[in-house]
């Protein structure tokens, strides 16, 4: 349930409504809009219907919200969140670029690319040092050996780093070296790890599962927002279909979808999504014109020596030149929408 207050309502008003609603056991989320103040409610659902809020001095309205999920609802947050990392902002503005190996394989390889990232534009840096592998005798990572090269890549080009975090257990060691904390296809229902990093203050990147629907990708967020952590950013990846020509179907229609259904910024993987480099910069194209808030891409100096997911892995060349053409694919959307706003035919 909301509980939509009226356009200039005071203060003392919605604290009477507060305390109402919590003196019934119920959890209040307060989103402050332009114009009006909405009231989430978070409770059996019984207890709010015997209030007599519609009667109280500055509510204008209670509604119930059909969907299952509340706190990542638009209805709950009408404004979008943007998520800060480091000096970047993912939801407003220009969109993100994150991009890195698939897994750290040396020092050397992710020095290598993430000044290669920094010098061509790119925001963040990404890197596995924990691999989720379908195959047990596939390279598993370099575990936080990875991760102190990681950190000193970001110490050297001042680039945040986004990495997986696989268990609960590592999760401390996690949070020592990155800034954005990768929950994986995988984990994407892993709800003791969502837990777990809804109780930290570090931005979340949750990848859509592979067979997940776009609710159950939400309700899997909700697990993160519930447990106090407000800073989610959702990534499609691509899930599983009846197609065999990519390695995944990369569903743009979640980009719109989930703007319209959630408040929360979201981002694409093309490189997950195709799963083979030569699709990956046409896709990255549609997805910012889709409207995404941003990209992670998979690169490498190498991709035919790369340990894992070298197929659908980017050359540097090939990385600067996508990011050339989604600034392209940007800018002309920022250009009509300027054109919009000014009157002027686009």
């Amino acid at each position: 349930m909301i509980v939509v207050m009226k356009e200039g309502a005071l203060p003392e008003q919605l604290d009477q409504v507060v305390r109402l609603l919590q003196g019934k056991g119920l959890r209040v989320h307060i989103s402050e809009g332009v114009e009006k103040t909405i009231v989430g409610v978070i409770g059996p659902k019984e207890r709010v219907l015997e209030l007599p809020l519609e009667s109280l001095p500055g509510v204008e309205k209670v509604m119930k919200v059909s969907n299952p999920f509340k706190l990542a609802s638009r209805a709950f947050h009408p404004l979008d969140t943007v998520v800060q990392v480091g000096n970047h902002v993912i939801g407003s503005g220009e969109p993100v670029i994150i991009a890195g190996p698939c897994s750290v394989e040396s020092r050397e390889q992710i020095l290598e690319v993430a000044h290669f990232v920094k010098r061509v534009g790119g925001h963040m840096l990404r890197g596995g040092a924990f691999k989720p592998r379908s195959s047990p005798y596939s390279f598993q990572g370099l575990g936080e050996t990875g991760l102190k090269y990681l950190a000193e890549a970001r110490e050297q080009t001042g680039l945040p780093v986004v990495s997986e975090v696989m268990e609960t257990e590592a999760l401390p060691m996690m949070l020592e070296y990155v800034d954005v904390l990768q929950i994986g296809a995988r984990n994407m229902q892993n709800y003791p790890l969502l837990k777990a990093v809804g109780r930290t203050n570090k931005p979340v990147l949750l990848k859509r599962g592979l067979s997940a629907t776009m609710e159950e990708w939400l309700m899997s967020a909700e697990y993160i927002l519930d447990a106090g952590n407000p800073n989610v950013i959702l990534c499609e990846r691509g899930i599983r279909t009846f197609e065999t020509y990519t390695r995944n179907t990369l569903d743009l229609n979640a980009v719109p979808v989930i703007q319209h259904l959630s408040h929360l910024p979201i981002i694409v993987d093309p490189s997950h999504g195709v799963g083979n480099a030569r699709y990956v910069t046409p896709m990255a194209r549609a997805a910012i014109a889709a409207g995404a808030h941003g990209l992670i891409v998979e690169i490498h100096p190498n991709p035919a020596e790369a340990l894992s997911d070298g197929q659908q892995s980017l050359r540097l060349e090939e990385f600067e030149q996508m990011v050339h053409e989604v600034r392209r694919v940007s800018g002309a959307l920022g250009a009509v929408e300027s054109s919009v706003y000014a009157g002027q035919p686009s």
